[in-house]
């Protein structure tokens, strides 16, 4: 695998992975938000992450590195039924661009969330580590999104809101199609709950990550053979 600037350069040799407005910039292999994905990946260190929606595919690609790098390995769940075009319809094509990228770990599911919360592969899911939502950007569709993934979250659990900040029209789907992000009002709902924390980052198009209130159990304490190795061993 290459290291992380050259894998880095490899995504930038597509074009569109430097749009969608995660604020990446390719004179400098500056992944913009994409950092921050990629450190809640290493810091959660999840077994699956889970990611609704990709133009093509930066964000589940660079969750799928950060699992990798993960001494834990971990997989990526993607969700896409492929509106915008077709270029999430072939399974195998799909498989083989993941894999080109260092994507391997990914699994895609060709539906929407709606479809797919009735799927085994649904009900399977468990202790999710970081659920990435980025699909039809309504505060209906975000609201069905982030609470079919809420109650699988592991007790550290992020759910991360894409284009979240500000509303704008899209024209994605195509003239005639157009409609307005509204996914701000859906985090303004969570912003009014008692259950939830909220971060705005309002970088790119934006961010808004979102973690319970409660916080989960304290960590156990290294012993202190643990924490001379880790203090003190030459690495």
């Amino acid at each position: 695998m290459h290291d992380l600037n050259g894998w880095i350069a490899s995504l930038f040799e597509h074009p569109d992975l430097l749009r969608m407005g995660h604020a990446q910039r390719g004179v400098d292999l500056n992944l913009g938000l994409g950092w921050l994905y990629y450190a809640m990946g290493r810091i959660l260190r999840p077994s699956v992450a889970v990611v609704i929606g990709s133009y093509r595919g930066f964000a589940p690609l660079v969750l799928a590195r950060a699992l990798a790098d993960n001494s834990e390995g971990g997989c990526v769940c993607f969700i896409d039924p492929s509106f915008v075009d077709d270029f999430w319809k072939d399974e195998e094509k799909v498989r083989a661009y993941f894999a080109s990228l260092g994507g391997a770990n990914v699994t895609h599911h060709a539906a929407t969330t709606q479809e797919f919360v009735a799927s085994e592969a649904y009900r399977e899911l468990d202790q999710i580590g970081l659920v990435f939502v980025d699909g039809y950007h309504s505060a209906e569709q975000a609201r069905f999104d982030f609470h079919a993934f809420a109650g699988k979250l592991a007790p550290q659990g992020v759910i991360m809101l894409h284009d979240s900040v500000w509303r704008g029209s899209s024209p994605i789907y195509g003239p005639g199609r157009e409609y307005v992000h509204n996914v701000v009002d859906f985090v303004d709902e969570l912003k009014g709950s008692p259950d939830w924390q909220t971060f705005d980052v309002p970088f790119g198009n934006g961010v808004t990550m979102v973690r319970r209130q409660i916080a989960p159990p304290a960590p156990s304490p290294p012993s202190r053979s643990a924490y001379d190795r880790e203090t003190f061993e030459p690495r």
